[in-house]
């Protein structure tokens, strides 16, 4: 699996799109539950993208931690918020979340360093 998070969610995209032409309706109502569920409501969005990359974490899926740090970034989450985010997630999901938990850190730095070169 390549390193560069951003790669992640191009061969994600791509196994979705082959999901897409096979099971358009499933696919489709997923994509509506996702946009649902993310709706600022009592939670703004910056909340709800740190709980989906801590549960991203935990459940160790690896296009998902890509998604969600890249989501974090543009809902303005800070390196301090994931961070501080990861600590709770690996008191909850033991070992097998820190290396996860690392690989999170590394994906929110990857796409905060875009936009950073972006906005530049």
């Amino acid at each position: 699996m390549s390193d560069k998070f951003a790669e992640r969610i191009a061969g994600v995209d791509a196994k979705v799109g082959d999901l897409l032409q096979m099971i358009p309706d499933s696919v489709k109502a997923y994509g509506n539950l996702s946009k649902t569920a993310q709706i600022p409501g009592a939670l703004d969005a910056k909340t709800k993208e740190l709980i989906a990359l801590a549960i991203s974490v935990a459940t160790r899926c690896d296009g998902c931690i890509a998604y969600h740090a890249r989501n974090s970034v543009r809902q303005g989450a800070t390196r301090q918020e994931i961070a501080e985010m990861l600590a709770v997630t690996l008191q909850m999901g033991g070992g097998p979340s820190m290396v996860h938990a690392a690989d999170a850190l590394r994906a929110y730095d990857e796409f905060a360093a875009q936009t950073r070169t972006s906005k530049a």
